[in-house]
């Protein structure tokens, strides 16, 4: 079942706003170009921003989610339906014949057990055409963000604008790696509601992350730094093997 920060409808309503500017997504375009991709899939694509962005460039694009609210945010960004919208997660979808697959926003993360792991890598595998890509960012575990994270307990304060102003915080709640879980609390300041959302997500190595990709159909073909994120991050770009 998706988090509450993705799923819950008042959530999905402020996601944008407290997720800020998405700059980082350009780099992802620059990469759709550098592999010459037009037909993209963006799994966990959220409220849409990527696909969007993609759709925007000319590309046909397929954004699959498993929440039902996160995506209809995202239907609402593309009004004139360019975009193939699915609720649902990639082990169901048929064979797109994509010439590139992404996950942004370390969606990577949320795969916790190896088995749900493995099914995702199947799943993007059969929906890539022959030498088709795949590219996503993971966190690297040696940054330790989570120690970040359980430092900064600081509130967020955001006047968002058809709801009013709305109260963030933040709080790590168990640190068992290679997992580690945290607490949002959002306190709707119009009329005091308070919602939370619970988060559980997994820190692979690089080694292991590119062990994972071999044995299940892909060749690593390169290794990046998140370009407005040096250092806290791996950006994988890797090549189904036919």
């Amino acid at each position: 079942m998706p988090d509450a920060i993705f799923a819950h409808p008042r959530l999905v309503s402020v996601y944008d706003a407290f997720d800020g500017d998405r700059t980082d997504l350009l780099a992802y375009l620059g990469i759709a170009d550098e592999l010459g991709a037009n037909r993209v899939l963006d799994i966990g694509c959220g409220t849409g921003c990527l696909a969007v962005l993609l759709a925007d460039s000319g590309r046909t694009v397929v954004g699959v989610d498993p929440a039902a609210a996160s995506i209809e945010v995202a239907k609402s960004k593309d009004p004139a339906a360019r975009i193939t919208w699915v609720h649902g997660d990639v082990t169901a979808l048929p064979a797109l014949d994509v010439d590139l697959a992404v996950m942004t926003g370390n969606v990577a993360q949320v795969f916790l057990s190896d088995d749900s792991w493995t099914q995702t890598l199947r799943g993007i595998r059969e929906a890539l055409r022959p030498d088709g890509h795949l590219v996503f960012e993971t966190r690297r575990p040696a940054r330790r963000a989570w120690t970040d994270w359980a430092a900064d307990t600081d509130p967020v304060i955001l006047d968002v604008p058809g709801t009013g102003p709305v109260e963030q915080r933040r709080e790590v709640t168990d640190v068992s790696l290679p997992c580690v879980s945290f607490r949002f609390t959002y306190r709707f300041l119009s009329d005091g509601m308070v919602v939370t959302s619970d988060s559980t997500i997994r820190f692979r190595g690089r080694d292991e992350v590119e062990s994972t990709l071999i044995a299940h159909g892909f060749r690593v073909l390169d290794v990046r730094e998140a370009p407005d994120r040096p250092g806290r991050e791996f950006v994988f770009i890797a090549e189904r093997t036919t």
